[in-house]
């Protein structure tokens, strides 16, 4: 099989490090690209939009020769809903690892509601005013709440700057093409950025084929590495064809 996983807001590539060789040592293609802007891509993201790195995506499906398993992670959930609508041809399944998980027609805001205030708070606009910064300090007891403290350290020294267009993003979605994509959730119960709740209020209004759960913070591709793979190789092997 072949997967495609996808990195939230502020994240990149980088944070699939110990997810991509446990799939591949059980005999499968993985791919972890940036999006355009992202982790090591360069692009400037005042040059850059929500198309960009939906339109990027969907081009790096379409040249798998069978259909893909594509999994996103937190920001990525909206991503990779926009892909199933674009190529529902080339995806074999949709995880979305505590991710956004919006209807036609809404935003991220719109089904998160207000963001924890100390959360919120560690959120700064940069001077170019098309991108934000996350205060490091906080990576700790939001993002990495259960993850071992030299893996919250390095990811507080890889991230980059998220864009404003993500939360700006929204989803064109339908039942004929991203319907038509099986989907799967993969809920993380001690996630402090989207709680459990907020998840679980995402995949009751647009259901999943199937929920995994995880006793883990919003970053398990850190925190529970070995576990995260397991679901993921479960999933692909389950989902329905």
């Amino acid at each position: 099989m072949i997967f495609i996983l996808v990195s939230g807001a502020w994240h990149g590539a980088w944070c699939w490090e110990l997810v991509a060789p446990q799939l591949a040592a059980a005999g499968h293609t993985v791919f972890t690209p940036d999006l355009p802007g992202m982790g090591a891509d360069r692009r400037s993201l005042a040059s850059l939009s929500f198309a960009d790195w939906t339109h990027d995506l969907a081009a790096l499906v379409r040249q798998q020769p069978e259909p893909c398993v594509l999994a996103g992670h937190s920001r990525a959930g909206i991503v990779i809903s926009q892909v199933a609508e674009m190529a529902p041809e080339a995806l074999r399944t949709t995880i979305y690892i505590a991710a956004i998980l919006a209807p036609d027609g809404h935003k991220m805001a719109d089904v998160l509601g207000p963001p924890d205030p100390q959360l919120r708070a560690g959120i700064t606009l940069c001077p170019s005013g098309v991108s934000t910064t996350f205060d490091t300090r906080l990576l700790r007891p939001f993002f990495y709440n259960t993850t071992p403290p030299h893996l919250a350290a390095r990811a507080a020294s890889l991230l980059t700057p998220e864009p404003l267009f993500a939360g700006a993003a929204e989803m064109r979605l339908s039942e004929g093409r991203f319907g038509c994509v099986p989907r799967a959730y993969v809920e993380c119960r001690q996630d402090q950025v989207v709680p459990v709740v907020k998840q679980r209020a995402m995949y009751d209004a647009l259901p999943c084929w199937r929920v995994e759960s995880l006793d883990t913070d919003h970053s398990p591709f850190y925190s529970a590495p070995s576990a995260l793979s397991a679901t993921l190789l479960n999933l692909a092997a389950d989902a329905p064809v």
